[in-house]
């Protein structure tokens, strides 16, 4: 009876060392399941991480390309510039003589690419440096002088007169001057001279950039 008895307690004590093994067994497979998971996920969020980041990056370079593309942009319409008016906005008369030289100051636009010239003041505002071109034309009737000069900041670059003609007179002169941003042209009437317009306008102003610098 004695053996019977610890014949089944060894029977039945390696039943359960056999359980418990495999018990443990389960564990150490779960516990892998997990730290693999754990890797997986963990490999995730740097995948994530790494595609936000470059997200980002992607973003600051279309930001970039768009922020050179709008300052390219306005860059070439500042080099867009040209004007052309005439003395009288409408009908006919002299302007003169005065006892001082005057800024004559042209109403009739023709056209004021880049808005440098002002209609108000008569004076053309460099708005960017570069060469320029410009050229005016005056006209007189017989028996008056007619002298207009053209200048940069004030200063005389060139003229055209004409001295008590027969009959009706014309003259007009151009130049090619270097201009700063912000420079200033102009044209005057000299003192105790006259100068006529009508609606053909004989007497204008103009000009244009040839190219920045």
């Amino acid at each position: 009876m004695a053996v019977l008895q610890m014949v089944l307690l060894l029977c039945a004590g390696s039943s359960l060392a056999d359980d418990l093994f495999s018990l443990n067994v389960n564990i150490i497979a779960e516990l892998q399941k997990l730290k693999s998971m754990n890797e997986s996920i963990q490999k995730l969020e740097e995948t994530l991480a790494k595609v936000l980041s470059e997200n980002e990056a992607l973003k600051t370079t279309v930001q970039d390309s768009q922020n050179k593309l709008e300052a390219f942009q306005k860059e070439n319409e500042g080099k867009k510039v040209a004007f052309s008016a005439g003395l009288l906005e409408s009908g006919t008369g002299y302007t003169g003589p005065i006892s001082t030289p005057k800024t004559l100051v042209y109403k009739k636009v023709f056209s004021n690419i880049g808005g440098a010239y002002d209609s108000n003041t008569g004076v053309f505002t460099a708005p960017v440096k570069g060469a320029y071109y410009f050229r005016f034309y005056g006209h007189s009737h017989g028996g008056t002088t007619m002298a207009i000069s053209l200048l940069k900041n004030g200063k005389t670059q060139c003229s055209l007169h004409a001295w008590k003609p027969t009959s009706n007179g014309n003259a007009s002169n151009g130049v090619v001057l270097t201009l700063e941003i912000g420079d200033q042209i102009s044209t005057q009437l000299w003192q105790n001279t006259w100068v006529y317009d009508d609606p053909e306008s004989y007497t204008s102003f103009g000009g244009f950039l040839i190219f920045p610098l």
